[in-house]
C-alpha cells in the first residue's frame, strides 16, 4: 500500500499531481486547505493537500482481524489540523423571511437574531430533560417566568400569530413540505394555552419536530453470528464512502470484526476504492457476482460481527436492475440477521426522494442515511421523508474524510437549523 500527500493550488492540482506520479488507481482520501509558512504567507493564497492511497500488485494481505495500525495514523495526521465537526448542521442560516411586512417586522421587533438562537438554545435543553422525563411542567414553567409584564389578550394573540408566521416561513425557506408544515402549525395552535407567551408556541413545535424524527438507529450485532449489512441507493450518492466510514467506526472503535463485499460490478473504481480501505483496515474484502456468491462469504466469515455489502448504484427506473438488487439483499434471509440501509443525498429533490423511497420500499424494510449534508443548507428533506415513508433516519455524513465525516443522526441540531437556529 502506498500512502503519500500532494499540495497544489486548488485540489484538481494536486490530485493530478498524484496521478502523474502514482496513477490514475489512486484513491483520494483525504483534502484540506493548509496556510503556506512564514510571513509572506499571511499574504498568500492557501494550497490544498491531498493524501492518496494505491495499492501495490503484491499488496494483497490474507483476512485478519482489524487493527488500528495504519487508519490510526491516518485519523491522528488528519486530527492534528482539523478539528472533528460537532454536527451536521452549518453555519447559521438567514434569518429573513419570505413576508418582508409582517413577519420582517416582528423579527425587528420582537425576535432579534440573538435572542432567537438563545430561545433554541435555552429550549433544547429544557425539552431534552422534559423528553426524558426528568422534568414535568418546568418547560411551560420557565417560559412564562420569562414574562416581566402581563399583556392584554389581544396583544398577546396577536404577538403569537405573527410568530407562529415567522415560524412557518422558516420551515417553507427550509423546505419543509407545505402540508407537513401546516399540520405542524395547526397541532401546535391546538395545544396553545390562551395567555401563554409565544415562546410556548416555539417550545412546542420544537418537541412536536423532535418527536416526529424519533430516536435514529445505529448499526448493532446479529443475536448469532455476522450481521449482514445491505447499503443500497441511486448512483452519485456516496454510498461507497459511507460505508468505508461505517466500516471504520466499527473496526476502530468499537473492534468488531468486519469483512466488506461488493456486489458493484457496473464501477470499476467503486471496487477498487473499497478494496484500498479494506487494506488499510486490514480487513477482508470479496466481490461478489450473485446471491449464492453472499451466501458463501457469510458461510465463510461465520465467526465475524457483520459483512457489509456494497450493492450497485442505479437508477431507480431500471427494471433489470432493481431486481438484480432485489435478489441480492434477500440472498442470506433464510439463513442469517439482516438489514437493509438506502443512502441519499440531502442534495436530491424531494420529488425524487419519493420516487427512490418508493422504489426500495417494494424490496425491503430500510433504515434511511443521509449524505451530502455539507452540500445544502437546507434540512426540510430529512423531515419530509422520515414523515413520508415512517422509516428510521440512522447516519449522516457531511464531507469525504474518513473515517471522520460521520455521524449519527441528531434530530435536536436539525430541528433548531430548520426552525432557524445555529
Amino acid at each position: 500500500m502506498v500512502i503519500k500527500k500532494f499540495q497544489g493550488k486548488t485540489e484538481a492540482e494536486a490530485t493530478e499531481a498524484a496521478r502523474k506520479e502514482l496513477g490514475d488507481a489512486v484513491v483520494i482520501m483525504n483534502a484540506k486547505s493548509i496556510k503556506r509558512r512564514g510571513f509572506l504567507g499571511l499574504f498568500r493564497s492557501p494550497i490544498v493537500e491531498v493524501m492518496v492511497a494505491m495499492e501495490e500488485e503484491n499488496d494483497r494481505p490474507a483476512p485478519k482481524a482489524p487493527t488500528m495500525n495504519a487508519i490510526s495514523q491516518l485519523a491522528a495526521k488528519q486530527k492534528e489540523i482539523n478539528d472533528k465537526k460537532a454536527s451536521q448542521v452549518p453555519p447559521s442560516i438567514d434569518y429573513r423571511v419570505q413576508d418582508e411586512t409582517e413577519g420582517a417586522r416582528l423579527f425587528s421587533e420582537n425576535v432579534k437574531k440573538d435572542a432567537f438562537e438563545e430561545k433554541l438554545d435555552s429550549l433544547e435543553t429544557l425539552l431534552k430533560k422534559k423528553l426524558e422525563g426528568e422534568t414535568d411542567n418546568s418547560v411551560e414553567t420557565e417560559l412564562v417566568k420569562e414574562e416581566e409584564k402581563p399583556k392584554q389578550v389581544s396583544e398577546v394573540e396577536t404577538e403569537r400569530m405573527k410568530f407562529t408566521k415567522l415560524l412557518y416561513n422558516k420551515m417553507i425557506d427550509n423546505e419543509v413540505n407545505e402540508k407537513y408544515a401546516n399540520a405542524i402549525i395547526e397541532e401546535a395552535e391546538k395545544a396553545h394555552k390562551p395567555n401563554l407567551p409565544f415562546d410556548y408556541m416555539l417550545s412546542s413545535i420544537y418537541q412536536k419536530m423532535i418527536l416526529m424524527f424519533g430516536t435514529p438507529v445505529e448499526i448493532i450485532p446479529a443475536a448469532r453470528g455476522p450481521k449482514v449489512v445491505y447499503f443500497v441507493g441511486p448512483t452519485g450518492v456516496g454510498k461507497t464512502t459511507t460505508i468505508a466510514k461505517i466500516a471504520s467506526k466499527l473496526c476502530v472503535e468499537q473492534k468488531k470484526r468486519v469483512a466488506l463485499l461488493t456486489a458493484d460490478t457496473y464501477r470499476i473504481a467503486a471496487a477498487e476504492q473499497l478494496r484500498t480501505y479494506a487494506n488499510i483496515l486490514e480487513i477482508p474484502f470479496r466481490i461478489v457476482y450473485s446471491a449464492g456468491e453472499i451466501e458463501q462469504a457469510y458461510e465463510e466469515f461465520h465467526d465475524y460481527d457483520y459483512v457489509l455489502v456494497d450493492t450497485a448504484g442505479h437508477s431507480h427506473h431500471n427494471e433489470e436492475q432493481k431486481n438484480n438488487t432485489n435478489v441480492m439483499i434477500h440472498a442470506v434471509d433464510k439463513i442469517a440477521e439482516s438489514e437493509v440501509y438506502l443512502v441519499l443525498s440531502a442534495t436530491t429533490k424531494y420529488r425524487d426522494l419519493i420516487s427512490i423511497a418508493d422504489t426500495y420500499k417494494e424490496m425491503s424494510d430500510y433504515s434511511i442515511i443521509f449524505t451530502k449534508l455539507d452540500e445544502t443548507s437546507s434540512f426540510g428533506n430529512l423531515l419530509n421523508l422520515k414523515l413520508y415513508t415512517g422509516c428510521e433516519l440512522s447516519y449522516v455524513t457531511y464531507g469525504q474524510n474518513v473515517p471522520d465525516d460521520i455521524d449519527r443522526f441528531n434530530p435536536q441540531t436539525t430541528v433548531k437549523s430548520i426552525l432557524g437556529g445555529n
